[in-house]
């Protein structure tokens, strides 16, 4: 006896496809909304530490972790900081590396600083020994990357670049790196107030690589913005 086959038609398989282009679209899109508020995240980083440092200055009239006299400011819990070579305390200079992991660096101290002053949050408690990236007293980045400050200069070598202080995020994804330069700068990773600083992917760690594209995009770096 002959039994008619059914299956789809025409127009139901159309239907289908649209559904499934409408739902990959819904999540593409979604992702793409995740990126760009991670993106953000990270500029308001950079715009929220230097406004501790005009704010602590404003009210003490020194820098924090350079302040001479954080103990009279901020209480008896207030750690001061150390001379670090060649350096000099109360010399309006936030000295020691951004990711320092001496705790009495005023690079370091100065999260203990502004957070006793009320301008920012997290735990006053400096890390007995070495501070890490693991301790809960470094603050991170959106991508889990460490967050850091320093007066001195983030590279060394040719073209020099100087600002008052510099403020610093690792562990950033090329990608991201080059909206963020984009957001906030001038588009150009190697130029300007925002520049990327290589970690692990370029043979001098702490140089410049070139301009970022997105052949880099999967690679990781150091992001550092000049103030």
């Amino acid at each position: 006896m002959y039994r008619k086959q059914s299956g789809f038609t025409l127009v139901e398989i159309a239907i289908v496809l649209v559904i499934i282009g409408l739902l990959l679209g819904g999540v593409l899109k979604g992702q793409e909304l995740i990126n760009s508020a991670k993106v953000k995240n990270m500029a308001s980083d950079f715009r929220n530490i230097s406004t501790f440092v005009y704010a602590y200055q404003d009210k003490y009239r020194a820098l924090p972790g350079d302040d001479q006299a954080a103990v009279n400011h901020l209480g008896a819990t207030a750690t001061p900081a150390t001379t670090p070579a060649g350096a000099t305390i109360g010399n309006a200079r936030i000295n020691g590396d951004w990711n320092s992991g001496t705790r009495t660096d005023e690079s370091v101290l100065f999260w203990q600083h502004v957070r006793l002053a009320g301008l920012a949050t997290g735990t006053t408690v400096v890390p007995a020994g070495a501070v890490t990236l693991q301790e809960e007293y470094t603050p991170k980045n959106a991508d889990g990357g460490r967050l850091g400050v320093t007066g001195d200069n983030v590279f060394t070598g040719a073209p020099a670049w100087t600002a008052n202080f510099f403020v610093c995020s690792a562990n950033i994804q090329g990608r991201f790196a080059r909206q963020l330069d984009t957001m906030i700068d001038d588009g150009n990773t190697t130029t300007g107030t925002v520049r990327v600083i290589c970690q692990n992917e370029c043979a001098n760690s702490g140089a410049y690589p070139a301009n970022l594209t997105p052949t880099e995009d999967g690679n990781v770096y150091t992001v550092c913005s000049a103030f």
